[in-house]
């Protein structure tokens, strides 16, 4: 199957300025991440930037970007935006990888965009693994979720969910056997449906979990979770984790 990776890429940052620009072993972080998506299957990989400077870069490193508007309210709105200044089709499919993921797994992109294909009633894919301890279990932001038997996600949250009835009656010490999934933020679109969610009212739910999928449950729309035995690669969310990424990339 044929799909394009859009990488959203915002310069306002209040934990890290100007993050999609941070250099990493002498490239900007946001190159670095088009660079790890290149390996994937994609037919291409475009950058969503909201400013000229994020585009230059990409520019300057053979790395396609588009412009998109500066006030867009979620990454979502700006890859709908995307997709129809690159004229894709509704029946096209994307990923959205995050700009801050300079060490996403070029397979994990292709497995999201392949559940699309397996899975013709998701208007969504995205990926989860096993949660190995309970400090994670018991985080909120640490976002949990379900399947159903097909792999298609019936709920996520910051709870800890599913809820070991027996087990944790006396407090989380220890997991089941069944582990619990964390969700990891990779996401894959048909690009007629990333073009309606943005129009879709938000959900309750949503608002009070802060998870801006529980939108697309809210409203019907079915969820394809790919189940990985890798955890995802360290992201960059705060300068503490920017220097971790950077030790492992040699200037």
């Amino acid at each position: 199957m044929s799909f394009t990776v859009l990488i959203p890429a915002r310069l306002a940052s209040t934990r890290l300025p100007d993050k999609p620009l941070a250099d990493i072993g002498g490239l900007p972080m946001v190159v670095r991440v088009a660079q790890r998506a290149s390996q994937s299957a994609a037919a291409r990989v475009v950058v969503a930037a909201d400013s000229e400077a994020i585009v230059s870069a990409c520019t300057r490193h053979g790395v396609q970007a588009v412009l998109t508007r500066t006030d867009h309210p979620s990454g979502s709105d700006r890859l709908a935006e995307a997709s129809s200044l690159l004229g894709l089709s509704d029946d096209a499919v994307v990923v959205n990888v995050q700009g801050d993921e300079p060490l996403i797994d070029p397979a994990l992109i292709d497995a999201v965009a392949r559940l699309l294909d397996q899975q013709a009633q998701a208007s969504m894919s995205t990926a989860a693994h096993a949660i190995d301890s309970t400090a994670d279990f018991s985080n909120p932001n640490v976002v949990k979720l379900v399947t159903d038997a097909q792999g298609l996600a019936l709920y996520f949250s910051r709870a800890p969910i599913a809820w070991w009835r027996d087990g944790f009656a006396q407090g989380i010490t220890a997991l089941p056997e069944h582990r619990p999934l964390r969700h990891i933020g990779i996401y894959g679109y048909r690009v007629g449906f990333l073009r309606q969610f943005p129009l879709l009212p938000q959900a309750p739910m949503e608002v009070i979990e802060a998870l801006e999928q529980l939108r697309a449950l809210w409203h019907g729309h079915r969820i394809a979770v790919h189940v990985t035995a890798q955890a995802p690669g360290v992201g960059v969310d705060t300068p503490e984790d920017l220097e971790r990424v950077r030790r492992l990339f040699p200037a």
